[in-house]
């Protein structure tokens, strides 16, 4: 497939820039049959069965964006991807020229940063504070809130593009089709007989990275960092033997358990993976999928095209236009099933 297969017109004032009133006033938009319904993310407990598992990404997003300026005054923006040890990192550099190796960067509170190599996308970087990395960033670090948010991150954001069971800190970006739940609708759930579980996948800034070949397979995906624990191995295999289904909330759940399982059985897991899944591949470990809505010709899109059929879900896209459904990180959900068939039967 071409990456022209995956486009379509989005009005860019239904790109959502703030989050709604409460987590789980959002509207979803359920592939459980051929005609779409349109219902609300607070029915979700209504929607799923009773013995059902719902599969969550806790990473917890840090302060990654730093702001400074060059010995010759130039400003660079600095995002730090991954943190190597205390003192180095692989970050994401914006500024009027590309810094070369040797290249200092004048930051907050007497701090620096110097250019030490480069890594295809990433540039590695020392930094000179005088705490580690990860406790300076708390207190200079900026959230990094995504490009197509139109406006500098504020109080508010740091509560709300953080999901309320995010413990693990390592994400540049938000596993946003956790930001829907709220401990009010994580209660309903468990009382419907819905059970939770989590893993980790952090995720990088790769999720923003555009697909730049017109052959989709030659793209390559940035690594993530993935923990998939035994003990949710065992969780899982416990809900399929009573005849539960595996709802993974969020694409990042979905490349995580996909790399876990990639032997056709769900296995644990603790390392990178660059898993691209798109049409033709094959699922393994999840049964239905929770998910924003994503951009147009992303990886994410081809992901959800992957599992809930091509035709299907741009069709689906294309009523979520018309409809008016909110879009991206702040925006609205879906729930898809992949056998299009009525829940129940």
């Amino acid at each position: 497939m071409q990456l022209s297969d995956f486009d379509y017109e989005l009005p860019e004032e239904l790109i959502a820039q703030v989050p709604p009133a409460e987590r789980a006033d959002g509207r979803l938009l359920v592939l459980d049959s051929e005609v779409p319904q349109h219902r609300k993310i607070a029915e979700l407990p209504t929607l799923l069965r009773s013995g059902d598992l719902l599969v969550m990404n806790n990473t917890r997003v840090y302060p990654a964006r730093l702001h400074g300026h060059k010995s010759t005054g130039g400003k660079v923006e600095l995002l730090v991807e991954r943190i190597l040890n205390e003192g180095r990192a692989l970050c994401l550099c914006r500024a009027s020229k590309s810094p070369k190796p040797g290249t200092e960067i004048q930051l907050p509170a007497q701090a620096s940063a110097i250019i030490t190599g480069r890594d295809d996308d990433f540039f590695e970087v020392t930094f000179k504070t005088d705490q580690p990395l990860l406790e300076y960033l708390e207190v200079h670090g900026k959230l990094p809130l995504p490009p197509y948010i139109q406006r500098e991150a504020d109080n508010a954001d740091s509560e709300r593009y953080q999901t309320v069971f995010a413990t693990e800190v390592g994400a540049v970006a938000a596993p946003t089709a956790g930001l829907h739940f709220d401990e009010a609708l994580l209660e309903r759930c468990s009382q419907s007989g819905i059970d939770t579980a989590f893993l980790t996948l952090h995720v990088g800034a790769g999720t923003f990275q555009p697909v730049r070949d017109d052959d989709i397979t030659h793209h390559k995906m940035h690594s993530e960092h993935v923990v998939v624990t035994d003990a949710l191995c065992t969780k899982i295999s416990q809900c399929r033997a009573r005849g539960g289904r595996i709802i993974a909330v969020g694409t990042t759940v979905v490349r995580a358990l996909e790399s876990a399982a990639q032997s056709g059985v769900l296995k644990p897991f603790e390392g990178d993976t660059r898993l691209f899944l798109k049409p033709g591949d094959r699922f393994n470990a999840i049964d239905g999928l929770i998910t924003n809505f994503h951009l147009p010709k992303s990886t994410l899109l081809m992901l959800v095209s992957a599992f809930g059929g091509y035709e299907r879900m741009l069709n689906a896209y294309r009523e979520a236009v018309a409809q008016r459904y909110r879009f991206f990180s702040y925006g609205d959900a879906m729930l898809v099933f992949p056998d299009a068939t009525v829940r129940g039967q």
